[in-house]
């Protein structure tokens, strides 16, 4: 039997798990080894886990057993500290030497940290994990500094307000989610999240972060952030979320290619033909990834050969965004501020913006009302000529399909 060793055991790294066992239940040996030391869970569920939303115990997807069930063996809380490729082994950080057929690499990214003074004080902190969750669930009410606008940032400011504490979050730019909204959804999404709590601070850039040793033991803390326009913050905690940096240490000794990410072919092979990488810490046709569905179709591919079953090939498919806070709904995709026509409906409650070349949608943004994204989605990424539909098109699908029965047999464009 064959040797496969799995490093990392996120969200991607299972789904391959799952992938490999279904197509080839009986062609490896497999062991996973996992930083953190936990079992399987949701990365995605770990907003509504800080906001109280949930427990630990839902978000876990795979629980010890799930891996016994397959034979699979589980080292956790132990990093890969060497992949010696020569011998075509690995070691962790416990001594374990773990030789392998194939190996894949899983690592995903680590949170970026902001490039300023007093990003090392004690009360800086990221929101990436189960650890880090459980650190902030942790902290006594207290002000809170979340410096970044997107959707980890956004996130963690809203749950920490649940949590009672004090929250300001300073962004950048001159609206929210900048690079998944535009500015009329970005506006609508500040405001929703003013009224429950959350304090912003747009167009303004973080200059060092102020320590100060309360106790006299020697260790700073944070006492404030200071902004580039003069502005300071007080803060207990600083929550730092701007972006992930994909996580390449062990390629890059292990002598494999490695840019922003490893990189890979379309296989999710690297050059090495006995290691494969897949999720966050690789880099595909000059492409990084963050969201979970390119994540999910990767695993998928790369399942598909190591399974020796080598008729699958990744390419990057654009998907919709979804932001995970409770009562606030939107979606974007595609290129909805570009060329070409806008067609926007803006109401209490409910804004839309489809972006029109050619007659077909290249783009939308949908805020608080999301009912009729999937129709939208389906339109787009069948390049569907929306011309017959365009008086009702932003009213949403049954509208549209009411208009294409009425367009003599216009059925299959709302189909």
């Amino acid at each position: 039997m064959k040797k496969l060793v799995v490093i990392g055991n996120g969200m991607a790294a299972i789904r391959l798990l799952e992938e490999v066992t279904r197509l080839a239940p009986d062609l490896y040996q497999i062991t996973v080894v996992g930083e953190e030391p936990f079992a399987g869970y949701n990365r995605v569920m770990l907003s509504p886990l800080l906001g109280g939303g949930t427990d630990e115990v839902t978000i876990t997807t795979h629980p010890h057993q799930w891996y016994r069930d397959r034979n699979i063996r589980l080292i956790t809380g132990s990093p890969v500290v060497a992949i010696r490729r020569h011998r075509r082994q690995v070691v962790t950080a416990a001594g374990h030497k773990l030789d392998y057929d194939r190996l894949v690499l899983a690592t995903g990214a680590a949170p970026r940290k902001l490039p300023v003074e007093g990003v090392e004080l004690q009360g800086v902190m990221s929101f990436r994990d189960l650890y880090d969750v459980r650190k902030l669930l942790s902290l006594p009410a207290a002000r809170v500094v979340v410096v970044g606008g997107g959707f980890l940032g956004l996130e963690a400011a809203d749950a920490l307000v649940k949590q009672g504490h004090d929250v300001t979050l300073v962004h950048s730019r001159g609206h929210l989610l900048n690079q998944q909204l535009d500015e009329a959804a970005g506006k609508r999404l500040q405001h929703d999240l003013e009224a429950r709590g959350v304090k912003f601070v747009m167009q303004a850039r973080t200059q060092s972060i102020e320590g100060c040793d309360e106790d006299g033991n020697g260790q700073s803390r944070v006492a404030a952030v200071h902004l580039a326009d003069g502005q300071r913050l007080p803060a207990d905690y600083v929550i730092q979320a701007v972006g992930i940096v994909p996580r390449t240490e062990l390629a890059f000794q292990a002598g494999l290619s490695v840019n922003q990410g490893v990189r890979v072919d379309d296989t999710l092979q690297t050059f090495d033909p006995a290691i494969y990488a897949i999720g966050e810490c690789v880099e595909h046709r000059n492409r990084t990834f963050g969201l979970v569905a390119p994540l999910y179709e990767q695993a998928a591919v790369c399942a598909s050969h190591l399974a020796e079953l080598g008729h699958r090939r990744y390419l990057f498919a654009d998907s919709a965004t979804r932001l995970k806070i409770s009562g606030i709904d939107l979606v974007s995709l595609g290129d909805f501020q570009g060329e070409g026509e806008t067609l926007q409906l803006s109401l209490p409650g409910s804004y839309r913006r489809l972006q029109i070349v050619d007659n077909r949608i290249i783009g939308m943004v949908l805020y608080g009302d999301v009912a009729d994204a999937s129709y939208y989605e389906n339109l787009w990424r069948e390049r569907s000529d929306i011309s017959s539909l365009r008086q009702v098109l932003l009213l949403g699908e049954a509208f549209c399909k009411a208009a294409a029965k009425r367009g003599d047999g216009e059925e299959e464009i709302a189909a």
